[in-house]
Protein backbone atom coordinates (compact mmCIF):
# COMPACT_ATOMS: atom_id res chain seq x y z
CA UNK A 1 0.00 0.00 0.00
CA UNK A 2 1.36 3.33 -0.78
CA UNK A 3 1.20 5.96 1.65
CA UNK A 4 3.38 8.47 3.50
CA UNK A 5 6.78 6.48 3.10
CA UNK A 6 6.54 7.21 -0.63
CA UNK A 7 6.04 11.18 0.04
CA UNK A 8 9.00 10.87 2.38
CA UNK A 9 11.23 8.94 0.27
CA UNK A 10 10.41 11.52 -2.50
CA UNK A 11 11.22 14.36 -0.49
CA UNK A 12 14.30 12.42 1.33
CA UNK A 13 15.78 12.10 -2.11
CA UNK A 14 15.12 15.21 -3.13
CA UNK A 15 17.27 16.80 -0.52
CA UNK A 16 20.35 14.52 -0.93
CA UNK A 17 20.62 15.92 -4.08
CA UNK A 18 20.51 19.40 -2.77
CA UNK A 19 23.44 18.00 -0.54
CA UNK A 20 25.25 16.26 -2.38
CA UNK A 21 25.04 19.45 -4.84
CA UNK A 22 26.12 21.99 -2.37
CA UNK A 23 29.02 20.05 -1.30
CA UNK A 24 30.82 20.21 -4.79
CA UNK A 25 29.50 24.07 -4.35
CA UNK A 26 33.19 25.75 -4.23
CA UNK A 27 31.89 29.14 -4.20
CA UNK A 28 30.39 28.79 -1.18
CA UNK A 29 32.09 29.21 1.81
CA UNK A 30 30.13 27.34 4.07
CA UNK A 31 29.23 24.63 1.73
CA UNK A 32 30.15 21.74 3.89
CA UNK A 33 27.70 23.58 6.25
CA UNK A 34 25.13 23.39 3.72
CA UNK A 35 25.93 19.53 2.67
CA UNK A 36 25.50 18.70 6.26
CA UNK A 37 22.20 20.81 6.90
CA UNK A 38 20.24 19.30 3.73
CA UNK A 39 21.76 15.59 4.47
CA UNK A 40 20.61 15.80 7.64
CA UNK A 41 17.39 16.47 6.81
CA UNK A 42 17.40 13.91 3.93
CA UNK A 43 18.29 10.99 6.63
CA UNK A 44 15.28 12.08 8.33
CA UNK A 45 13.01 11.45 5.99
CA UNK A 46 14.40 8.87 4.16
CA UNK A 47 15.51 6.65 7.73
CA UNK A 48 13.32 8.65 10.72
CA UNK A 49 11.62 5.44 10.98
CA UNK A 50 14.86 3.19 11.94
CA UNK A 51 16.78 6.38 13.61
CA UNK A 52 13.79 6.13 16.16
CA UNK A 53 13.04 9.31 18.52
CA UNK A 54 16.59 9.99 20.12
CA UNK A 55 18.25 9.84 16.77
CA UNK A 56 15.32 12.03 15.02
CA UNK A 57 16.01 14.57 18.22
CA UNK A 58 19.43 14.45 17.94
CA UNK A 59 19.33 15.47 14.24
CA UNK A 60 16.70 18.24 15.22
CA UNK A 61 19.30 19.98 17.33
CA UNK A 62 22.03 19.50 14.84
CA UNK A 63 19.57 21.27 12.59
CA UNK A 64 19.37 24.31 14.92
CA UNK A 65 23.51 24.28 15.62
CA UNK A 66 24.20 24.23 11.60
CA UNK A 67 21.42 26.70 10.62
CA UNK A 68 21.31 29.00 13.50
CA UNK A 69 25.01 28.97 15.31
CA UNK A 70 27.29 28.03 12.26
CA UNK A 71 25.22 29.44 9.72
CA UNK A 72 24.06 28.61 6.27
CA UNK A 73 26.10 29.97 2.52
CA UNK A 74 25.08 30.96 -0.17
CA UNK A 75 26.65 29.66 -3.67
CA UNK A 76 26.34 30.42 -7.61
CA UNK A 77 27.52 26.83 -8.57
CA UNK A 78 26.21 26.40 -12.26
CA UNK A 79 23.83 29.05 -11.58
CA UNK A 80 22.22 31.13 -14.74
CA UNK A 81 22.11 34.70 -14.71
CA UNK A 82 19.11 36.80 -14.03
CA UNK A 83 19.15 38.19 -18.18
CA UNK A 84 19.46 34.72 -19.12
CA UNK A 85 16.27 33.65 -17.27
CA UNK A 86 14.18 36.77 -18.69
CA UNK A 87 15.18 35.67 -22.27
CA UNK A 88 14.20 32.16 -21.45
CA UNK A 89 10.92 33.77 -19.90
CA UNK A 90 9.82 35.69 -22.64
CA UNK A 91 10.29 33.02 -24.74
CA UNK A 92 8.08 30.69 -23.00
CA UNK A 93 5.64 32.93 -22.01
CA UNK A 94 2.82 31.97 -20.16
CA UNK A 95 3.63 28.68 -20.38
CA UNK A 96 5.82 28.95 -17.56
CA UNK A 97 2.54 28.60 -15.53
CA UNK A 98 2.16 24.46 -16.81
CA UNK A 99 4.21 22.75 -13.97
CA UNK A 100 2.92 24.69 -10.85
CA UNK A 101 -0.52 24.46 -12.27
CA UNK A 102 0.08 20.85 -13.26
CA UNK A 103 0.92 20.36 -9.65
CA UNK A 104 -2.82 21.65 -8.15
CA UNK A 105 -4.52 19.35 -11.02
CA UNK A 106 -2.56 16.19 -10.37
CA UNK A 107 -3.35 16.53 -6.41
CA UNK A 108 -7.23 16.92 -7.45
CA UNK A 109 -6.95 14.07 -9.56
CA UNK A 110 -5.18 11.76 -7.66
CA UNK A 111 -7.87 12.78 -4.79
CA UNK A 112 -10.59 12.01 -6.69
CA UNK A 113 -9.77 8.81 -8.49
CA UNK A 114 -6.30 7.02 -6.46
CA UNK A 115 -9.01 5.81 -3.55
CA UNK A 116 -11.11 3.65 -6.19
CA UNK A 117 -7.69 1.61 -7.57
CA UNK A 118 -7.24 -1.86 -5.82
CA UNK A 119 -4.51 -4.48 -5.96
CA UNK A 120 -4.94 -7.93 -4.95
CA UNK A 121 -8.67 -6.54 -2.93
CA UNK A 122 -7.16 -4.33 -1.13
CA UNK A 123 -6.18 -0.58 -1.87
CA UNK A 124 -3.26 0.34 -3.55
CA UNK A 125 -3.28 4.06 -2.02
CA UNK A 126 -3.44 4.34 2.11
CA UNK A 127 -6.56 6.00 2.31
CA UNK A 128 -6.01 8.52 4.75
CA UNK A 129 -2.71 9.54 3.20
CA UNK A 130 -4.49 10.06 -0.64
CA UNK A 131 -4.01 13.65 -0.64
CA UNK A 132 -0.39 13.71 0.33
CA UNK A 133 0.32 10.51 -1.96
CA UNK A 134 -1.91 12.33 -5.01
CA UNK A 135 0.91 15.81 -3.77
CA UNK A 136 3.68 14.25 -4.26
CA UNK A 137 3.03 12.88 -7.57
CA UNK A 138 1.90 15.80 -8.94
CA UNK A 139 5.17 17.23 -8.25
CA UNK A 140 6.87 14.72 -10.15
CA UNK A 141 4.65 15.74 -13.13
CA UNK A 142 5.49 19.36 -12.98
CA UNK A 143 9.04 18.23 -12.16
CA UNK A 144 8.71 16.24 -15.58
CA UNK A 145 6.73 18.98 -17.26
CA UNK A 146 9.53 21.78 -16.78
CA UNK A 147 11.97 19.37 -18.08
CA UNK A 148 10.12 18.93 -21.45
CA UNK A 149 9.00 22.70 -21.49
CA UNK A 150 13.01 24.27 -20.61
CA UNK A 151 14.87 21.29 -22.34
CA UNK A 152 17.62 22.00 -19.16
CA UNK A 153 21.48 20.67 -18.96
CA UNK A 154 21.55 17.65 -16.69
CA UNK A 155 22.92 19.31 -13.76
CA UNK A 156 20.10 22.42 -13.60
CA UNK A 157 18.18 20.69 -11.71
CA UNK A 158 20.03 19.87 -9.01
CA UNK A 159 21.55 23.32 -8.93
CA UNK A 160 18.74 24.98 -9.31
CA UNK A 161 16.97 22.97 -6.81
CA UNK A 162 19.90 24.12 -4.62
CA UNK A 163 20.42 27.93 -5.44
CA UNK A 164 16.15 28.12 -4.49
CA UNK A 165 17.40 26.22 -1.12
CA UNK A 166 20.73 28.59 -0.64
CA UNK A 167 18.35 31.34 -0.85
CA UNK A 168 15.81 30.11 1.71
CA UNK A 169 17.96 28.75 4.03
CA UNK A 170 17.18 27.26 7.49
CA UNK A 171 13.74 28.70 7.61
CA UNK A 172 12.80 25.76 4.74
CA UNK A 173 11.97 23.63 7.57
CA UNK A 174 10.08 25.97 9.46
CA UNK A 175 6.60 24.44 8.97
CA UNK A 176 8.26 21.37 10.44
CA UNK A 177 9.33 22.71 12.88
CA UNK A 178 6.24 24.67 14.03
CA UNK A 179 4.11 21.71 13.15
CA UNK A 180 5.98 19.41 15.66
CA UNK A 181 5.97 21.98 17.78
CA UNK A 182 1.87 21.90 17.91
CA UNK A 183 1.80 18.17 18.84
CA UNK A 184 4.24 18.61 21.28
CA UNK A 185 1.86 21.78 22.78
CA UNK A 186 -1.03 19.37 22.24
CA UNK A 187 0.05 15.94 24.32
CA UNK A 188 1.43 18.55 27.02
CA UNK A 189 -1.83 19.75 27.81
CA UNK A 190 -1.39 23.37 26.65
CA UNK A 191 -4.82 22.69 25.07
CA UNK A 192 -6.44 22.28 28.74
CA UNK A 193 -4.64 25.24 29.89
CA UNK A 194 -6.12 27.36 27.20
CA UNK A 195 -9.91 26.29 27.71
CA UNK A 196 -9.24 27.32 32.31
CA UNK A 197 -8.00 30.85 30.69
CA UNK A 198 -10.85 31.52 28.16
CA UNK A 199 -12.92 29.90 30.77
CA UNK A 200 -11.59 33.19 32.92
CA UNK A 201 -11.76 35.39 30.35
CA UNK A 202 -15.46 34.33 28.50
CA UNK A 203 -18.71 33.15 29.13
CA UNK A 204 -17.94 29.40 27.52
CA UNK A 205 -21.73 28.65 28.62
CA UNK A 206 -22.55 31.02 25.79
CA UNK A 207 -22.16 29.38 22.25
CA UNK A 208 -21.67 32.45 20.05
CA UNK A 209 -18.49 33.50 22.71
CA UNK A 210 -17.08 30.32 22.51
CA UNK A 211 -16.56 30.41 18.60
CA UNK A 212 -15.18 33.72 18.92
CA UNK A 213 -12.39 32.79 21.43
CA UNK A 214 -12.18 29.52 19.31
CA UNK A 215 -11.58 31.80 16.48
CA UNK A 216 -9.72 34.51 17.60
CA UNK A 217 -7.45 31.72 19.37
CA UNK A 218 -6.55 30.04 16.33
CA UNK A 219 -5.35 33.45 14.90
CA UNK A 220 -3.31 34.18 17.84
CA UNK A 221 -1.91 31.01 18.53
CA UNK A 222 -1.34 30.66 14.30
CA UNK A 223 0.36 33.99 14.78
CA UNK A 224 2.84 32.89 17.83
CA UNK A 225 3.70 29.59 15.71
CA UNK A 226 3.95 30.45 12.86
CA UNK A 227 1.47 27.61 10.97
CA UNK A 228 -2.06 27.02 11.30
CA UNK A 229 -1.51 22.98 11.95
CA UNK A 230 0.39 23.64 15.03
CA UNK A 231 -2.16 26.14 15.96
CA UNK A 232 -5.33 23.80 15.33
CA UNK A 233 -4.51 20.58 17.94
CA UNK A 234 -4.13 22.96 21.07
CA UNK A 235 -7.06 25.08 20.10
CA UNK A 236 -9.56 21.48 19.41
CA UNK A 237 -8.00 19.83 22.01
CA UNK A 238 -9.21 22.92 24.34
CA UNK A 239 -12.23 24.19 22.89
CA UNK A 240 -13.10 23.05 19.25
CA UNK A 241 -14.01 19.19 20.43
CA UNK A 242 -14.82 19.25 24.00
CA UNK A 243 -17.30 22.58 24.05
CA UNK A 244 -18.50 23.71 20.30
CA UNK A 245 -19.07 19.96 19.52
CA UNK A 246 -19.29 17.90 22.42
CA UNK A 247 -21.52 20.52 24.42
CA UNK A 248 -23.28 22.15 21.97
CA UNK A 249 -23.50 19.74 19.49
CA UNK A 250 -21.38 22.03 17.17
CA UNK A 251 -20.32 20.03 13.54
CA UNK A 252 -17.03 18.90 13.92
CA UNK A 253 -16.09 19.32 10.17
CA UNK A 254 -17.22 22.80 9.87
CA UNK A 255 -15.62 23.92 13.37
CA UNK A 256 -12.61 22.29 11.71
CA UNK A 257 -12.73 24.00 8.08
CA UNK A 258 -13.29 27.33 9.09
CA UNK A 259 -11.06 26.89 12.57
CA UNK A 260 -8.19 26.46 10.12
CA UNK A 261 -9.19 29.56 8.09
CA UNK A 262 -9.24 31.69 10.86
CA UNK A 263 -6.15 30.00 11.61
CA UNK A 264 -4.54 31.43 8.35
CA UNK A 265 -5.99 34.80 9.18
CA UNK A 266 -2.79 34.65 11.84
CA UNK A 267 -0.54 33.36 9.14
CA UNK A 268 -1.02 35.94 7.22
CA UNK A 269 0.19 38.40 9.31
CA UNK A 270 3.23 36.30 11.44
CA UNK A 271 6.80 36.95 10.45
CA UNK A 272 7.25 32.76 11.66
CA UNK A 273 5.15 31.88 8.73
CA UNK A 274 7.83 30.32 5.73
CA UNK A 275 5.43 31.74 3.53
CA UNK A 276 6.06 35.47 4.84
CA UNK A 277 9.97 34.51 4.89
CA UNK A 278 11.04 32.94 1.80
CA UNK A 279 9.51 35.91 -1.20
CA UNK A 280 11.02 38.59 1.22
CA UNK A 281 14.89 36.95 0.99
CA UNK A 282 13.60 35.85 -2.78
CA UNK A 283 12.73 39.06 -3.71
CA UNK A 284 14.64 40.84 -1.54
CA UNK A 285 12.04 43.16 -0.39
CA UNK A 286 11.96 45.44 2.71
CA UNK A 287 11.52 43.06 5.64
CA UNK A 288 7.62 43.52 6.59
CA UNK A 289 6.52 44.07 2.94
CA UNK A 290 4.58 40.64 2.32
CA UNK A 291 2.66 40.61 6.00
CA UNK A 292 1.78 44.50 5.37
CA UNK A 293 0.48 43.78 1.99
CA UNK A 294 -1.53 40.63 3.35
CA UNK A 295 -3.01 42.27 6.90
CA UNK A 296 -6.22 43.82 5.38
CA UNK A 297 -7.62 40.69 4.16
CA UNK A 298 -5.94 38.75 6.69
CA UNK A 299 -9.18 41.20 8.59
CA UNK A 300 -11.47 40.89 6.64
CA UNK A 301 -11.48 37.39 5.82
CA UNK A 302 -11.78 36.60 9.36
CA UNK A 303 -14.30 38.80 10.21
CA UNK A 304 -16.18 36.81 7.53
CA UNK A 305 -14.61 34.03 8.22
CA UNK A 306 -16.11 34.32 11.91
CA UNK A 307 -20.04 35.22 10.27
CA UNK A 308 -19.73 32.33 8.34
CA UNK A 309 -19.19 30.09 11.16
CA UNK A 310 -21.69 31.44 13.77
CA UNK A 311 -24.58 30.66 10.69
CA UNK A 312 -23.47 27.53 9.85
CA UNK A 313 -21.76 25.19 12.55
CA UNK A 314 -24.71 24.81 14.77
CA UNK A 315 -26.77 24.22 11.66
CA UNK A 316 -26.72 20.69 11.04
Amino acid sequence: MIGLPFAYAAAGLVFTVIAVSAAFDRSNRKRWNNAAFWALLAASFLFGDAMGDLGNGIAVLALAVIGGVLGLGRGRQGVSDEEERRVRARRLGDALFAPILAISVATFAGSLFLPHLRAGGRPLVDPAQVTVVSLTLGVMVALGLAVVLTRPPPLAIAHEGQRLMDSVGAAAILPQILAALGAVFAVSGVGAAVARVAGAVAPLDNRWAVIAVFCLGMALFTFVMGNAFAAFPVMAAGLGAPVIVRRFGGDPAIMGALGMLAGYCGTLTTPMAAHNIIPTALLELPPGAVIRAQAPTAVIVFCANLAIMAALVFRY
